[in-house]
């Protein structure tokens, strides 16, 4: 069992958030590297020794003055840089009244620095100090960010590059790190205190009377009258793209408001890399250079075959190197990211100087949810899945779709281990025909308050551009399109699966796996060694990017085949994607959606790496296959 004491410490600190008093002087970085290698600004910090301070800052991003939290008095946090291979040690102090930490985001490390509280470590207590010291494994595009509370939100993040000990397969002469974050005025508690009294409180897109009149008029009363109860019966409306909007959140590129059009200089016939990071708290972006190709190198900091697009969506916690060729012909170019939702974006500016600037797009139209995105309907129209017989979602009070608990044969809800279906192809079983199967759920979730929806036929909307990309245009970045520039680094298969599903309630702004918040829930037990299949099902309306630290999360095909080596894999609506860990580093570890305040509500579990023989998980051993490329 886990020790109550350590589960009330941590969810102590969740509920940590909130505006402390104090004033700083406010920087915004630049981060700049004006060739590989060469730092170009004073908010980037290279080395093996580091001081970081927490304090609070007073800010202005909107007109009005606030106060945030920041790391050496700048939002974002400073870009340091490391060499893979070299041992750190950063000095963490904190100028809080409150408790803090730093979670190294995607890194392979000891758990006692992995940064979360009640988990790895017990905190930074106000005036304290924690020294982090561990040997860097890997090198690529990574971020580190605040585990307490909302201080995420409140500006306790920054970006980290790591140097590769080897020649990466590809060359650029400029380098500039493009932080995409989310920034509101409003307490971050106040916040989440609305969205708990109504869910939809931010979403000024809701469908009128007006909307209604008009869809009667083109699509029939029946239809319209079905369509509109359809939806009333999952608790939402086809708006309901983002749970928090521009309607409070300005959008961040590298801690400039748009207004504040951050700029980074290249020469004609420059190849500029640009590592975009999406460090937010609750907001998906879609990107894009009008009139620049991105030519996609690495994805969460590991190389990939390369790939050439003109728009990509950055789920929250991801990040994706791309190579950018201005040629000269244009003296400014504008880097565009949208919220999924269009209510807002964030902005800056490629240029031959200082001062010059590019016309800014408009924001796409906002896009509607269709019943085909919610699991209904002919996903062959984008997702490649053929026709379905049987509609895929269901309200979880509609008798439950014949499912009873007798369907889970595993009273143990927090691992969900099929032995009889080890070693089973299982992101290809329910699509092998073309046809999707219908989907078994855990009695947990049966009769629970806190689900509103089972997806009934989730398929794995691989190649799917998603919501508000299709058929816009342009050639959007897909999953489907991502290979590791390496072969599986571990190459074994899977001993057993453990299936997960992402729950919730809409209209109580609930979440939790297997319909169980994480202060109910029991640690997933892994063995030190094993090779254990993940596969999760997204029974809610909602994009989650569901995070795994400590160890690989290596993306199968619907084949069951390695594609791509992730530390963070966004999860759509409907959707069933499955990936293979390496349990290879012993301790306690956190495996949470990144969206801050459906992590905050307990879509949250811990994975414990045992050794088995021993009883033992106080230190780490290194698994020679799948840590040996660390690439």
């Amino acid at each position: 069992m886990q020790s109550r004491a350590c589960r009330r410490t941590f969810i102590k600190t969740l509920a940590a958030g909130g505006v402390v008093a104090g004033m700083g002087v406010w920087r915004q970085p630049v981060w700049a590297v004006a060739r590989p290698g060469q730092s170009g600004d004073q908010g980037v910090l290279s080395g093996s020794e580091f001081d970081l301070t927490i304090d609070s800052l007073g800010v202005n991003f909107t007109g009005r003055e606030r106060t945030a939290m920041a790391i050496n008095g700048s939002i974002p946090g400073p870009l340091l840089r490391w060499k893979e291979g070299d041992t750190v040690t950063l000095r963490v102090h904190n100028r809080l009244p409150q408790d803090t930490s730093i979670h190294w985001h995607g890194l392979l490390l000891p758990a006692n620095m992995d940064g979360v509280p009640g988990f790895s470590f017990a905190g930074i207590a106000p005036d304290g100090m924690y020294e982090y010291r561990f040997r860097v494994k890997q090198s690529g595009t990574y971020w580190y960010h605040s585990h307490s509370g909302f201080q995420e939100q409140l500006g306790v993040y920054g970006p980290l590059v790591i140097d590769p000990r080897e020649p990466e397969p590809f060359t650029y002469e400029r380098d500039y790190v493009v932080m995409l974050t989310d920034w509101t005025d409003e307490s971050p508690a106040r916040v989440l205190d609305k969205l708990k009294k109504q869910s939809d409180y931010y979403n000024r897109g809701r469908r009128t009377l007006g909307d209604f009149i008009n869809d009667v008029a083109e699509q029939g009363w029946r239809e319209t009258v079905g369509n509109r109860w359809a939806w009333a019966k999952m608790n939402m409306t086809p708006t309901d793209l983002a749970d928090v909007s521009g309607e409070t959140y300005t959008f961040l590129l590298n801690g400039h408001a748009p207004d504040g059009n951050w700029t980074g200089l290249f020469e004609p016939g420059e190849r500029v890399r640009l590592r975009l990071i999406n460090g937010s708290a609750m907001t998906y972006f879609d990107f894009r250079i009008p009139g620049l190709k991105l030519t996609v190198v690495a994805v969460d900091g590991q190389n990939v075959v390369p790939v050439e697009v003109d728009e990509l969506r950055l789920a929250v916690a991801e990040t994706v190197d791309v190579l950018v060729s201005p040629d000269g012909n244009q003296d400014a170019y504008t880097l565009f990211a949208q919220a999924m939702d269009r209510s807002g974006y964030a902005r800056g500016t490629l240029a031959l100087r200082h001062g010059l600037s590019a016309p800014v797009p408009k924001p796409d139209p906002r896009p509607e949810l269709s019943m085909d995105d919610m699991g209904h309907g002919d996903h062959g129209s984008h997702g490649g899945h053929g026709q379905q017989s049987q509609p895929a979602a269901q309200p979880t009070n509609h008798g439950h779709m014949g499912h009873e608990s007798g369907d889970r044969r595993h009273a143990d809800h927090g691992q969900m281990d099929h032995h009889g279906m080890a070693g089973m192809d299982h992101s290809a079983a329910n699509h092998a025909s073309g046809v999707a199967s219908m989907q078994s759920h855990p009695a947990s979730e049966q009769g629970n308050p806190l689900v509103d929806m089972q997806t009934m036929t989730p398929v794995p909307k691989l190649d799917d551009p998603g919501i508000g990309l299709r058929n816009n245009g342009r050639r959007v970045l897909t999953y489907a399109d991502l290979r590791s520039a390496f072969p599986d680094p571990d190459g074994r298969s899977p001993t057993r699966t453990i299936e997960l599903h992402l729950t919730g309630h809409m209209e109580r702004f609930s979440w939790s796996f297997d319909g169980i918040p994480f202060a109910n829930a029991e640690p997933i037990r892994l063995k030190y060694g094993e090779r254990v299949r993940f596969v999760l099902v997204n029974d809610t309306m909602m994009h989650h990017p569901i995070h795994l630290h400590g160890l690989w999360s290596d993306l199968e095909d619907e084949q069951g085949e390695f594609m791509v080596r992730k530390h963070t894999i966004d999860m759509p609506p409907g959707s069933r994607r499955s990936y293979r860990v390496t349990a290879d580093a012993l301790g306690r570890w956190a495996y949470h959606c990144h969206m801050l305040m459906h992590m905050d509500l307990g879509m949250f579990r811990e994975v414990r790496v045992e050794d088995m023989d021993h009883g033992q998980m106080g230190h780490v051993r290194d698994h020679k296959k799948s840590s040996s490329h660390d690439h």
